[in-house]
């Protein structure tokens, strides 16, 4: 699911700021990198689900999995909504006007909430390892901690790009005074 949300869906959230592309094949890139983001973190999802079951373990009991149906089910809307106002087939420009910041915003909401999540689950993780008695100072601790820190500096490194101006809007600014 981070490999999903976080990774795929942060580059998918950047590729349509950064790329030095059209705008039509930066929208491309954007729809596909989300949709595998989905797919993923459906996938994710299902391998949860699947690992519970067969290990006797509850479903649904965390705030991590609350907030995750919650994240996946906000993205999946967000996708579909997507789709069908900027792709196909396509709304009206003046509504795609009035929906993109929306959209923008919404989406970055999204992101922010996968990335808080993904911290709920290393949380979640640790305290798993110290009811079997694990070392709090050793490797696993140490890897589950690193990762979450290393989630947390991308997605803010994803969300600060994202919401930076970018250098060619402050060239076309600049070009017009």
């Amino acid at each position: 699911m981070v490999i999903g949300f976080i990774i795929m869906g942060g580059e998918a959230i950047m590729s349509y700021r950064s790329l030095p592309l059209s705008k039509d094949a930066r929208k491309r890139i954007h729809l596909i990198l989300h949709a595998i983001a989905l797919a993923l973190g459906a996938f994710g999802i299902h391998a949860a689900f699947k690992f519970h079951n067969e290990s006797g373990i509850d479903n649904l009991y965390s705030l991590h999995s609350w907030v995750g149906l919650g994240t996946i089910s906000l993205y999946g809307l967000q996708w579909i909504i997507g789709f069908f106002t900027f792709f196909y087939p396509g709304a009206a420009d003046t509504l795609k006007r009035s929906a993109i910041r929306w959209h923008a915003l919404f989406g970055i909401f999204v992101f922010i909430l996968a990335v808080g999540n993904a911290q709920l689950g290393f949380l979640e993780k640790l305290t798993f390892l110290e009811r079997t008695g694990f070392d709090k100072y050793g490797s696993e601790a140490l890897l589950v901690n690193f990762t979450a820190l290393v989630v947390i500096l991308l997605g803010a490194s994803v969300v600060i790009s994202t919401l930076a101006p970018s250098n060619i809007e402050e060239t076309k600014k600049s070009s017009v005074i």
